[in-house]
């Protein structure tokens, strides 16, 4: 996953966190529009969330912006 859509996805989490307070959850999806324009990066996250991590469908949106700010 490049820099720039760590960077996105990052502030993706700060706008949920802003809205909706620090408890709030997402799934990946929450990072791409509902129509599926960028097929390779969907999975490429997908697989950095299921598999390499092996993360719940849902997860503390904290918990992945800190995942994405590390490099992790």
């Amino acid at each position: 996953m490049d820099n720039a859509f760590r960077a996105k996805a990052a502030s993706i989490c700060d706008d949920k966190i802003a809205k909706k307070g620090e408890g709030v959850g997402l799934s990946f999806y929450a990072f791409f529009a509902n129509r599926n324009d960028r097929p390779e990066l969907l999975f490429e996250v997908a697989e950095w969330w299921i598999k390499t991590h092996r993360l719940d469908h849902f997860e503390k949106a904290v918990k992945i912006r800190e995942m994405l700010r590390s490099g992790v």
